[in-house]
């Protein structure tokens, strides 16, 4: 028997052992993400030892890891090949697992236009509650038995098993890229995301937020491109008339700079996350259509222009509101 399967008879007889006994099993892999969801409870079954490319066929778009095998690696080893996972997955410390990507199912600024990981999952293999292993889907789009039951394991926080393994479709990195930084207010900002929206446009992630501490204070959008060379060069312009012609002023930021806003802005790492307006507030995340106004909630009229962050084109909307 080699070490995998070695592994896996223990996982097996782990799981199985805990649903004979009734005692509750906590998965963990790298433990980034253990802030999310309900209270963790139950003994620990780590995930971090079972890691590892199990194959990757880079011509094919398809690779797949162990459970336990951190994010960092695998998104290296994908850069080494230029591609990537298109929906930015979140991090949240050095310490990500693959498998906790997927459990949690989590998106980062990409997520409107190039979707999430439950579109980018083609199979799977879990161990149930009985300790059974169960093999859903498998390395390509078309003629996959059990795709959709793959997909279920995208936010599934481990309820509906331990993942085991994972193949992904991943995409080659675009080949260019520009980040905007556009000075408009929330509504204007949405206005104009909806019409770029219907504008032949490499648009590839958005996000607008009040910045206290620039000199002077202000409102900002900013907006990604990516795509074919031609396309995000003839776009920058285009955009930029766009939001002169809205009494705003637009610039093109400095690669290294966009890279690491965008950054902070998938990990959460940016000043609006950091500190609340107030003692008393909570930050509350809203899904909404991309084409909700500029929101004014009950009680919340005086709501101030830093207590929100905009992404996914208007979709995803970040408030510090009290609970």
């Amino acid at each position: 028997m080699n070490a995998d399967t070695d592994f896996t008879a223990f996982l097996a007889r782990r799981v199985g052992d805990a649903a004979a006994s009734g005692t509750a099993l906590r998965i963990r892999g790298g433990g980034s993400k253990d802030f999310y969801g309900q209270a963790l409870t139950g003994e620990v079954l780590d995930m971090s030892p079972f890691a590892g490319v199990i194959s990757y066929e880079p011509s094919e778009l398809v690779v797949t890891v162990r459970g336990g095998t951190p994010l960092a690696e695998l998104e290296t080893l994908l850069a080494s090949h230029g591609q990537c996972l298109a929906f930015e997955p979140p991090h949240f410390g050095p310490d990500a697992t693959v498998g906790g990507m997927v459990a949690c199912g989590l998106n980062g600024p990409a997520r409107a236009s190039a979707g999430a990981v439950r579109d980018y999952l083609l199979g799977v293999v879990l161990l149930n509650g009985k300790g059974e292993i169960l093999t859903f889907g498998g390395q390509v789009m078309k003629n996959v038995a059990g795709y959709d039951v793959s997909r279920l394991m995208a936010g599934a926080l481990g309820t509906l098993g331990v993942l085991l393994e994972v193949s992904l479709k991943v995409l080659p990195v675009a080949p260019a890229e520009a980040t905007l930084m556009c000075n408009l207010p929330q509504q204007q900002s949405l206005d104009l995301l909806n019409y770029w929206g219907s504008q032949p446009l490499p648009l590839n992630a958005s996000c607008w937020v009040h910045d206290a501490s620039s000199r002077p204070a202000g409102d900002f959008l900013f907006v990604r491109l990516r795509g074919a060379v031609a396309a995000v060069e003839a776009a920058c312009p285009r955009m930029t008339a766009d939001v002169h012609a809205r009494q705003g002023q637009a610039t093109r930021m400095d690669q290294a700079q966009a890279a690491a806003d965008w950054n902070a802005c998938r990990e959460q790492t940016l000043p609006f996350f950091a500190q609340p307006p107030s003692a008393d507030s909570c930050l509350w995340r809203l899904s909404v259509p991309q084409t909700t106004p500029a929101m004014t909630l009950p009680g919340l009229a005086d709501l101030s222009p830093d207590a929100q962050l905009i992404e996914w084109h208007g979709g995803l909307r970040w408030l510090w509101a009290p609970a």
